[in-house]
């Protein structure tokens, strides 16, 4: 048995034979993909296949990373009928695996992570389809009533944006590396949202990360999970919206290249207005000040960027590099991007 950096495999397989009644022995897979927490994909004996969710190995942010919060999350919206992995069980002994972990189905289909894999993955027409199920998805999960949904404790239900602003923009501080100088413009692009924050229209379950390469798509392009739940929590719902069209590339943008080619840049994919009509046609919102909210998820991805750069100078990724040499300059691209679309 090969060791697997973040998992006690002694540990976890016992405990996943007593509590879910998995086979032994397992095999234990780190999915790619993960920058911050690690997901890893559990094959049992019997070819039962399993989701694990647990914190980064190391340089842990005090307040992020918390598993029981995420399978809460997931508990709570598995009933409601939002897309998402079902949840199996919850680890918090510190015995088993030094970490709290939790285990979810493993929920098989499409994660389009590049233009090449939705151009193989999906035909021309299911692939016009895409934005329009996720859209759809996006604002059946803001529909969910947190009251109902048993999620009303899970954070403050006003003042969201502007948590966002400072929290990101602390880490953002935090995160800071030697050489790197972007000349305030985090600094300066965080001042002028702090200054203009539209008022929240309702509290709703806010995702936080909600993008095409966050979601698990069937044979259709239909949502089958929606995943990454580490930064969700309530608040305002036409920020997941703003977040969802700062990842829609189009072929031209100046963020196109970004994570990768972007695979909303295939043939076929809707325009980021389609985009936004589709969800505008599920939901009662007012979407009037949608760029501000977009604004908004370029700003917070370049101090999201920031942190996962300097843990990568840090080496805390589990041998998940990618290529982050890059990511000073798309820093600085993201906070200009972000004030561009501010003021237009």
């Amino acid at each position: 048995m090969g060791m697997v950096t973040g998992i006690n495999e002694t540990g976890v397989t016992a405990w996943m034979v007593e509590h879910l009644g998995a086979m032994a022995p397992l095999n234990f897979e780190l999915i790619a993909g993960g920058r911050s927490n690690l997901t890893f994909r559990v094959t049992d004996a019997a070819g039962a296949t399993f989701a694990l969710r647990r914190p980064p190995i190391s340089h842990v942010l005090p307040t992020a990373h918390d598993m029981v919060r995420e399978h809460t999350i997931i508990t709570a919206l598995y009933p409601q009928g939002v897309p998402v992995a079902r949840p199996l069980g919850l680890c918090v002994d510190p015995e088993v695996n030094e970490r709290p972990f939790y285990v979810m189905e493993f929920v098989e289909g499409a994660i389009l992570r590049d233009r090449g894999e939705a151009e193989t993955t999906f035909d021309i027409s299911t692939r016009s389809l895409i934005g329009e199920h996720l859209a759809a998805t996006l604002a059946q999960m803001h529909d969910v009533d947190v009251e109902t949904a048993g999620l009303s404790n899970l954070a403050r239900h006003d003042g969201y944006i502007e948590r966002q602003i400072n929290r990101w923009r602390s880490q953002f501080e935090q995160m800071k590396v030697e050489d790197v100088d972007h000349e305030n413009i985090v600094e300066d692009v965080g001042d002028q949202l702090a200054r203009s924050i539209p008022r929240q229209q309702r509290v709703a379950v806010v995702h936080g990360d909600y993008r095409l390469d966050n979601t698990v798509l069937n044979e259709r392009g239909e949502v089958r999970a929606i995943l990454d739940w580490e930064i969700c929590t309530l608040g305002d719902p036409v920020a997941d919206l703003g977040t969802l069209l700062c990842y829609w590339a189009e072929r031209g943008d100046a963020t196109e290249f970004l994570l990768g080619v972007a695979p909303t840049t295939a043939e076929g994919f809707m325009s980021r207005d389609e985009v936004l009509k589709a969800y505008a046609n599920h939901s009662s919102l007012d979407l009037s000040n949608v760029a501000y909210y977009q604004a908004f998820g370029y700003w917070k991805l370049a101090c999201i960027m920031q942190g996962v750069f300097a843990r990568y100078r840090a080496g805390a990724t589990a041998g998940d590099q990618g290529s982050v040499d890059a990511y000073p300059a798309y820093i600085a691209l993201l906070a200009e991007t972000a004030k561009r679309t501010l003021e237009n």
